[in-house]
């Protein structure tokens, strides 16, 4: 049994959901999300909250109930909250910029990368920080995933692309053997 799933939902003022056959679809002040609802599962909607029972309670399903309802709270924070996720660029030189719908980042490579903007977010890009926000809470952490992938921050020179939350560590190096202090 979940902890999590035996828990009703609760839809926030300002968030409308509808099921759509297998779709759960929320509308709210920030815009539309969708997740599809696996096979096994009844989903009841009532007036403020909502109740998600598998219909034959086994391992996989006790597993999978927990991650659905979660899914389904994230849906619903979205579209009334939004998401966002912080990077910053450290380094001489790197920076990042928007033009169109791509994100164009210079960061010590010979040629610029530019990674398409996926369709629901949106980048704003202010000196040598990216911040990506959107609706959807799983394409916003994967696109932040992908923007910092292309540069990790060498511990060595704390140079490269990193969450604004995230704590390098910066180590010493190697030490000259024959000098003395």
């Amino acid at each position: 049994m979940s902890r999590l799933g035996k828990k009703p939902i609760k839809i926030p003022l300002g968030v409308e959901v509808r099921l759509d056959n297998n779709t759960l679809v929320a509308k709210g002040p920030l815009g539309e999300d969708s997740l599809t609802i696996p096979s096994g599962f009844n989903v009841s909607l009532g007036n403020d909250a909502i109740i998600i029972k598998p219909q034959k309670e086994t391992k996989s399903s006790s597993r999978l109930w927990g991650t659905l309802v979660s899914e389904v709270q994230n849906v619903i924070t979205g579209v009334k909250d939004g998401y966002s996720r912080d990077l910053e660029i450290n380094g001489v030189g790197f920076k990042a910029e928007v033009e169109g719908g791509n994100l164009v980042l210079k960061i010590g490579y010979a040629n610029a990368i530019k990674l398409v903007i996926p369709a629901g977010l949106e980048v704003l890009v202010d000196k040598n920080k990216i911040k990506v926000k959107g609706v959807s809470k799983n394409k916003v952490t994967q696109f932040a995933a992908l923007i910092r992938a292309q540069k990790r921050v060498d511990p060595y020179k704390a140079k490269g692309i990193k969450y604004a939350d995230e704590v390098v560590r910066k180590k010493v190096g190697k030490k000259l053997a024959g000098t003395t202090a």
